[in-house]
């Protein structure tokens, strides 16, 4: 990595992104054709498998039948599904067409369905037979969805929803009858409509282009992995929900590169082990919580998870504490990386350097700065800033939202993350907090995710989560929800005594404890602090 005498950073140069091909499509068909004899996927639930020249011949029949039902270059498709098969065969059709793709989330209520529906309005959905109720109540609101079909053999009698049984098996083409992917800008068009994290309100579509999932794909050779190993070895596990953006590029990157996944629909502790043991998974991409479950949870010790070699983690922050543990615990190499959905997975990983807390060094393609949020200063090493970055991973922009678009992404380019964090003199960053998650304790700027690191170190707590409780002398105190391990006995005053032996006056916990059975997050691991911050207004009306 390269940096100039003003501060700003630079990863190196783009990839080569493609062999020639002139799209997205184009890529996912020559890929799944070169690898066609191996296995791309492997479903943890059921064993069922699915090779690469299976993948092929299925994503093309559905694009086939989406183009003969008149969808075409610019339409717009959701997919409202758990980790199965069929996911990455109704995205790869899509992709061959030139159609966005909105992965939906299938967690949201009636309410955030409509309203994730309303920012990309596709003309079909895809949906999986668990939410498939959900998602037929809410498109009876919304005329712009033309059809609706549901994985698997059986529409549940449910009027108006086609079964992907019937789908696929609508039309019959010859075998042998060439299918071609369409040439497009792949610059300009929009491969994916993904939902924002939605942690502090609604969520907004970021429009991600065919070129950006290009870039991440030609990433995956690029130090991602540091363990030299052939793909065809390599199995990884698919735990992370495709529908969020860390999810859904880890399955376009893997799964076009030759390598074996196993997908598993959500996470069971016994059925997480059991997958890693039966499939000898090599590498897997995990969030906090689950590495916080791999360095605390007694289970861990009771399955072989020798073939593991290395895990990637991100999507929220990662104390050093817990890398350290799980790296210790289970012999392997613990790399963290940083990213958001606006800048299309990862902007930094950790690569051939690795320090303890680090998300990494700069990928190739991208510029980035700290900078002064107070007055827009470009900071140096060791400065704490908001964290800036500019290059060929940065989304589009915000769909139907010129004036969010332009609040993060300034006229020279530069995404504002609303991050907190420094580079240091080798030029590895180090994330300190969201900077709309700062606590502000007289004047002092407390990280939660600082306490929050530190409670977990702590043998009797499981999980924990910090916000700020309004106060009118000191602006904000530091106020923890806990989870306690399972048969332990742990008091509140245990707890901020632990915290006070061991932090500054400013990041003790003067607002309290309070103990939950689980910690609020979404599906990719960031705490949802509005849900806490909504407990704290119950808990405390007469002090708000």
């Amino acid at each position: 990595m390269s940096s100039s005498n003003n501060h700003i950073l630079y990863g190196g140069p783009d990839p080569d992104i493609t062999d020639g091909e002139k799209s997205l499509g184009e890529l996912v068909l020559n890929r799944c054709a070169l690898y066609s004899d191996q296995i791309a996927l492997i479903d943890g639930v059921t064993a069922e498998e699915l090779k690469y020249s299976q993948l092929r011949q299925r994503s093309i029949q559905y694009a086939r039948i989406m183009q003969e039902e008149g969808l075409k270059a610019g339409d717009v498709i959701g997919i409202c599904s758990e980790n199965r098969l069929d996911f990455p065969c109704v995205l790869f059709g899509a992709f061959c067409l030139g159609i966005t793709v909105a992965p939906l989330n299938l967690t949201y209520s009636d309410s955030e369905l409509h309203h994730s529906l309303n920012l990309s309005k596709p003309k079909y959905i895809f949906a999986s037979p668990y939410v498939i109720e959900k998602v037929a109540h809410v498109v009876k609101k919304n005329a712009f969805v033309r059809k609706v079909v549901v994985f698997g053999e059986d529409n549940f009698s449910l009027k108006g929803i086609q079964c992907s049984k019937d789908f696929l098996e609508s039309r019959r083409y010859p075998d042998g009858l060439p299918f071609y992917a369409k040439p497009i800008n792949i610059k300009d068009t929009v491969a994916l409509i993904l939902c924002s994290s939605g942690t502090t309100g609604l969520p907004k579509g970021v429009q991600l282009t065919q070129y950006n999932i290009l870039v991440a794909i030609a990433h995956i050779g690029l130090g991602v992995f540091s363990i030299d190993m052939p793909r065809k070895d390599m199995v990884i596990l698919g735990i992370i929900p495709w529908f969020h953006a860390f999810g859904c590029l880890t399955l376009c990157g893997m799964s076009l590169s030759g390598i074996r996944m196993v997908l598993l629909p959500k996470f069971e502790e016994f059925l997480f082990l059991s997958c890693i043991e039966n499939y000898k998974v090599t590498q897997m991409f995990l969030v906090p919580p689950l590495m916080v479950f791999l360095a605390k949870h007694p289970l861990v010790d009771t399955y072989d998870m020798s073939t593991v070699e290395e895990i990637i983690c991100g999507a929220a922050p990662l104390s050093k504490e817990i890398e350290e543990a799980v790296s210790k615990r289970i012999g392997v190499v613990v790399k963290q990386g940083y990213g958001m959905s606006e800048m299309t997975l990862s902007t930094l990983l950790q690569t051939n350097l690795r320090k303890p807390g680090s998300v990494g060094n700069l990928r190739p393609g991208m510029w980035g700065k700290v900078i002064d949020p107070e007055n827009g200063k470009i900071l140096g090493p060791n400065q704490p800033g908001e964290l800036c970055f500019k290059g060929s991973q940065n989304m589009k922009g915000y769909i139907g939202n010129d004036r969010a678009t332009k609040e993060t992404i300034d006229a020279d380019g530069w995404l504002h993350t609303g991050d907190i964090g420094y580079f240091d003199d080798d030029e590895q960053f180090f994330i300190v907090d969201r900077l709309k998650e700062l606590i502000k304790y007289k004047g002092y700027q407390v990280p939660p995710a600082e306490i929050e690191a530190l409670l977990l170190t702590h043998p009797k707590i499981r999980d924990a989560a910090v916000v700020g409780l309004p106060d009118e002398a000191a602006g904000e105190l530091p106020f923890a929800f806990v989870v306690k391990q399972p048969d332990v006995d742990l008091t509140d005053a245990e707890v901020i005594d632990f915290v006070a032996k061991k932090a500054s006056p400013a990041k003790r916990l003067h607002g309290g404890v309070k103990f939950l059975e689980e910690i609020p997050k979404n599906p990719s691991g960031k705490i949802l602090r509005r849900e806490l911050r909504g407990k704290l207004k119950q808990m405390f009306k007469s002090k708000l």
